[in-house]
């Protein structure tokens, strides 16, 4: 159970580093910080402070949703709330020298991240104890509503999750600066990837497999 946390916490740090790898290329960051981001461009606080604050309701849309079936150890998503979150801004901060000068520079540092943040997420995933809010609420719709009108992968639904929140921060800047700001190519290829390398990372990465035998 130690070996199950102690990779579900790095799935979580993974993640908060991927992140920052693709809002520092300069296209626009991942979608699951695309609504964070664009909002810390209009309000004086930070990508990870307003990440902590949507990921509060991402956990109570799973509580919502799952009822009786939320297992109380999910509470413990606070906790991981305070690290994801806060790792973010620290990312941001250890990337600051990051700077592409030109688009194949902009679309390495882009496509990196991606590959980063679905490996993270995969990590994150196969210990099945925890998981950040972005990812529970995605669990929690497999659960009570695709498992309802058939069956989805994971990283399927998690693709489907992203769109729409890049969806709704396209429509926050266009009512914040009139048109696309913190939200640009890198946001929909990221949105479009991240979930395809998770299922990838799921089929043929020994690490994921190893870490689901300690299950």
């Amino acid at each position: 159970m130690a070996l199950r946390y102690l990779w579900f916490a790095v799935g979580v740090l993974v993640n908060s580093f991927g992140i920052a790898l693709i809002t520092k290329s300069a296209l626009g960051t991942s979608p699951i910080s695309s609504v964070a981001y664009v909002l810390s461009l209009e309000f004086p606080l930070t990508i990870g402070q307003f990440t902590f604050a949507i990921n509060m309701l991402l956990i109570l849309g799973q509580v919502v949703l799952l009822r009786r079936s939320f297992r109380p150890i999910q509470v413990l998503q606070l906790a991981v709330n305070v690290v994801f979150s806060g790792f973010l801004d620290v990312s941001m901060e250890l990337l600051s020298g990051v700077a592409p000068a030109s688009l194949p520079q902009q679309l390495f540092i882009l496509v990196l991240g991606c590959a980063i943040l679905g490996v993270g997420v995969a990590i994150e995933v196969a210990p099945d104890v925890l998981m950040v809010p972005g990812e529970g609420l995605v669990r929690a719709i497999a659960i009570t509503v695709i498992d309802k009108f058939g069956s989805a992968r994971f990283g399927t639904i998690k693709n489907l999750f992203d769109i729409s929140l890049m969806v709704i921060a396209t429509v926050l800047s266009f009512v914040f600066f009139g048109g696309l700001n913190g939200v640009g190519a890198g946001t929909v290829i990221s949105a479009l990837l991240v979930g395809r390398v998770v299922n990838l990372a799921n089929d043929r990465l020994p690490l994921i497999a190893a870490i689901r035998k300690l299950r």
